[in-house]
């Protein structure tokens, strides 16, 4: 397949979102889902192994929303994360930071394929340089990809100019791997600023947050962070988890935990759409 074909059909694959934050107040965006509004058509393209049993919970494949938009689109300069997911039925959104890592992220991949699952995967410019071929499967499956700087720093503690760099360095690394250019963006530790905000919005990427921590990444457990997202789940719900950063087998291992168990209940795990101005 040409080059130039492999992305129109990544950009096919990719349907834009904001959504979430930690805090109390913020917004509100709608989830692309399974049986969602009338309009949203399913891609073709590769279909992951269901199991038996499956069921409309399922996410099916992501396309574009129509033909490409003539006018400029504009990112609006937010002063917090948005926060939660609108969609039908108990809609939630699995996302993965710090990767991709090559031991652990293909093995997410995985277990997301075999259940038609898509996430979102929030990635560190220097991790994704050596592993474009990740970003490259994340776009052939479906999956979005979200900027999360290039080495992870505290934002708060940087100048204009370095939170720039850090940006958009990683913005090119993605649209180089993935096709295209990411539409949203989470500030390491959850740490924002109004620089962050406006850096973000000035490249046209919204920023996302969290409202449920798996706090994998203190490896409490396999068991405890199964136990947390099936105690956090509800309709809206955006829950934080890790690919890279560590040692992330019990994140890996919990994933094929929860996720069937999350899809039985009735929730549907996806993606949130994308709002411009």
């Amino acid at each position: 397949m040409k080059k130039d074909q492999l992305l129109t059909r990544r950009r096919l694959l990719i349907a834009g979102t904001g959504a979430v934050g930690a805090a109390a107040t913020a917004g509100v965006l709608t989830a692309v889902t399974g049986d969602g509004p009338a309009g949203s058509v399913p891609a073709s393209g590769p279909q992951a192994r269901r199991p038996l049993g499956s069921s409309a919970y399922r996410l099916q494949p992501l396309t574009g929303y129509g033909p490409p938009q003539a006018a400029p689109r504009r990112t609006l300069v937010r002063r917090e994360p948005l926060l939660r997911v609108a969609g039908r039925g108990r809609t939630m959104v699995l996302t993965f930071d710090d990767g991709p890592d090559p031991r652990y992220t293909p093995d997410i991949l995985d277990t997301l394929a075999e259940y038609d699952v898509r996430a979102m995967f929030f990635v560190c410019g220097e991790m994704a340089a050596d592993n474009k071929e990740l970003l490259a499967r994340m776009a052939d499956e479906g999956h979005v990809v979200g900027n999360h700087t290039w080495s992870h720093p505290l934002l708060t503690r940087l100048t204009r100019r370095q939170i720039r760099s850090q940006m958009e360095r990683t913005c090119d690394v993605i649209e180089k791997a993935y096709g295209e250019r990411p539409e949203w963006f989470r500030a390491p530790y959850g740490a924002w600023n109004r620089a962050a905000f406006h850096i973000g919005a000035e490249l046209g990427m919204e920023p996302l947050a969290w409202t449920l921590d798996t706090l994998d990444w203190t490896s409490p457990g396999t068991r405890s962070i199964v136990r947390r997202v099936e105690n956090g789940a509800a309709p809206g719900v955006v829950v934080l988890a890790h690919d890279a950063g560590g040692d992330r087998s019990q994140s890996v291992r919990a994933l094929r935990r929860y996720l069937p168990e999350l899809l039985d209940s009735g929730y549907h795990v996806t993606v949130p759409r994308r709002h411009y101005a």
